[in-house]
């Protein structure tokens, strides 16, 4: 699995660590807190690429351009 070729996971770990889960939980918590964790990762995604385009306007909004607001004598 490419996905956590950087924990260097194998299906043994994998299948311990639902194991574990399972036991902790037990077989009705667990797709509660399934659901709950792929909505929270669905809203950090959206969060943290929405906060990446909204930047540059809030920047812009905050900042704006300088103008002079009377005559420029030269």
């Amino acid at each position: 699995m490419p996905q956590f070729a950087f924990l260097d996971l194998g299906a043994p770990e994998l299948i311990i660590i639902l194991v574990i889960l399972l036991l902790l939980f037990g077989s009705k918590k667990l797709p509660e807190l399934s659901k709950s964790l792929g909505e929270s990762m669905h809203e950090l995604r959206k969060g943290v690429s929405g906060d990446l385009g909204d930047t540059k306007k809030d920047t812009a909004e905050k900042n704006p351009p300088k103008t002079p607001k009377g005559p420029v004598s030269a």
